[in-house]
């Protein structure tokens, strides 16, 4: 899969079958529209791409207000490209990109950038300044400009249940990862590079791998927060078992980020700078805040004993790991 930042003005490439949109979470219901797209590709003998964005729109017009995400970039390229999607273009959302009239986006985007044979878009799409653009609009214009446009219908689970992206955050923030999971059609994990913290933890006995999830200077809204019985892959053949906690450690740091802390039972490595995965297993309990270390010791000693109980039973643990 290729993956290009933004068209060039006088970029030119071979014709494609395109669809539009965030693609937070990669679910289902996304898959079930990917595979339509790669059947009318196949069909039109051109390829695949997904024209993404970043940050997410709502990010940008209102950061505070902004649904957490689900998936980072790295988390979502990987998924599209394990769907065999052959270009994803990212776009940078900004005010120039905002302003865009639906008729500069069909003839700029469209047409001229991505030399669109075939569009798939979900039912709800809108495009353009102020979502002006409609899927009634795209498709008049496709007359005009030579590309055919077809809409995707909502995609229910087996309790008739439409799959979003919204039901995923719910269920995550609901601590119901098995229903993530569900949804997804995949384990939730999250990705990124081990960076160094403050090393408190190997100071009560729980040395941890950090991944930054959100700063001040990317203020995002993780999908879900709490203790978690966890898998870690990227570090050996096979995933190995560990506790983690993803929040803002009330305890020891009052500074608003959001930091996920994996700490991997029997585990002594130094690995900064690698890139883990962290598969979410199961939700053992919520973030608190402990009046002391002491505190905070112990309950991390009795998350950790709840999690090494539930992988001493051997069809608890996973023997495939994730792309």
């Amino acid at each position: 899969m290729k993956v290009i930042r933004g068209i060039p003005p006088s970029f030119h490439r071979t014709p494609c079958a395109l669809t539009i949109g965030n693609f937070d979470g990669v679910h289902q219901g996304h898959l079930a529209l990917l595979k339509k797209l790669q059947i009318q590709a196949k069909q039109l003998q051109v390829q695949t791409c997904v024209l993404t964005f970043e940050p997410h729109p709502k990010e940008f017009f209102d950061p505070a207000k902004a649904p957490a995400r689900i998936l980072n970039l790295r988390d979502k390229l990987e998924a599209l490209q394990a769907a065999d999607i052959d270009l994803v273009v990212v776009e940078r959302f900004n005010a120039n990109f905002a302003s865009m009239s639906p008729e500069g986006f069909v003839q700029k985007i469209i047409v001229d950038g991505l030399r669109a044979k075939h569009i798939v878009v979900g039912d709800d799409f809108c495009y353009g300044a102020k979502r002006a653009g409609s899927f009634t609009t795209l498709q008049q214009a496709g007359k005009m400009s030579g590309f055919t446009v077809e809409s995707m219908d909502t995609v229910l689970d087996q309790q008739q249940t439409r799959i979003s992206s919204s039901a995923i955050r719910q269920a995550l923030q609901d601590g119901q990862i098995a229903r993530a999971k569900q949804l997804l059609g995949r384990p939730y994990t999250i990705s990124g590079h081990v960076i160094h913290g403050k090393k408190l933890g190997r100071t009560i006995g729980f040395p941890t791998l950090n991944l930054a999830i959100s700063s001040k200077a990317r203020p995002r809204v993780p999908a879900l927060r709490g203790i978690f019985i966890v898998q870690v892959h990227g570090l050996g053949p096979s995933p190995l078992p560990a506790v983690a906690s993803i929040g803002v450690r009330p305890t020891v740091e009052d500074a608003g980020r959001v930091l996920l802390e994996t700490h991997i039972f029997d585990f002594n490595q130094a690995v900064y700078g690698k890139v883990i995965r962290v598969e979410f297993i199961e939700k053992l309990r919520d973030e608190a805040k402990y009046p002391d270390l002491a505190s905070l010791q112990q309950a991390i000693h009795q998350d950790a004993q709840k999690a090494i109980n539930y992988f001493k039973n051997a069809s608890n643990v996973r023997k495939s790991i994730p792309r």
